[in-house]
């Protein structure tokens, strides 16, 4: 399968996709958010008040994605883009599972954990290869530090690329996201009208919009099943009878 013919498979995944790898949510009624309100800890504000809590707060969130591994949904994305399937991948999360796992074509909407970035320029980045970030870490330009992070009330950077990329599509598989968090809930718009679009969740049944294909399985049953029938056939389709009514 050439790349210039393969099918356009476009991923949109959220927290839920990672939660099945032991990564915590925001909504989580227990873990690292549980005593940190996102607005002490995820908004420029909080940032200014106490930026002190903010790096340790994401500090221990750098461990836990570090101690985390990708699952069986991330694997099976991966292993679809190395049959020759073209598969890119805009995801909401922070983590990168989706790189550990051999994707090669990984947007990130809100940033990345496992990197730095200077607070007077957003293009100087620091890898974090180990440890995190501490009150004094500063940037080639002398400036502190912080995460390389979208927070609320942020810019969301790379949201015209992902609205090029869904115009691409030739389908659209949403996986782990309630697909209510703006800006990224309104991408599914940009998809051609040619496009499928499938929901994989366990609540799917729940949060699918008109129009869209549903699958109320956790991401590491409902991805692979997906990608099986998808490599199988060496084209991208849905399959009725894996979707619901």
């Amino acid at each position: 399968m050439t790349e210039q013919r393969a099918p356009h498979l476009v991923v949109l995944t959220g927290a839920g996709i990672s939660a099945e790898s032991g990564i915590q949510t925001f909504r989580a009624t227990d873990g690292l958010w549980a005593n940190h309100p996102v607005e002490e800890v995820a908004t420029p504000g909080g940032w200014r008040r106490d930026p002190a809590r903010v790096l340790a707060f994401y500090n221990a969130r750098r461990e836990q994605v570090r101690r985390a591994r990708p699952n069986a949904a991330h694997r099976a994305l991966a292993a679809l883009e190395q049959q020759g399937f073209r598969v890119s991948i805009i995801t909401q999360n922070i983590d990168d599972l989706h790189e550990r796992a051999g994707s090669r074509h990984v947007l990130h909407l809100h940033g990345e954990i496992l990197k730095a970035r200077s607070t007077v320029d957003r293009r100087m980045h620091y890898p974090l290869a180990r440890g995190g970030i501490g009150l004094g870490d500063v940037c080639d330009k002398g400036s502190q530090l912080r995460p390389d992070v979208v927070w609320f009330g942020e810019e969301v950077p790379h949201f015209l690329d992902a609205c090029e990329i869904v115009a691409d599509a030739d389908l659209v598989l949403v996986v782990g996201t309630s697909l209510e968090v703006m800006p990224a809930a309104s991408l599914l718009q940009h998809a051609p009208p040619s496009a499928e679009c499938v929901l994989v969740d366990p609540e799917a049944g729940a949060l699918a919009p008109p129009g869209v294909g549903r699958l109320s399985q956790p991401a590491g049953k409902g991805v692979p099943a997906l990608v099986h029938h998808w490599r199988r056939e060496g084209r991208l389709w849905v399959p009725e009878a894996l979707l619901e009514e």
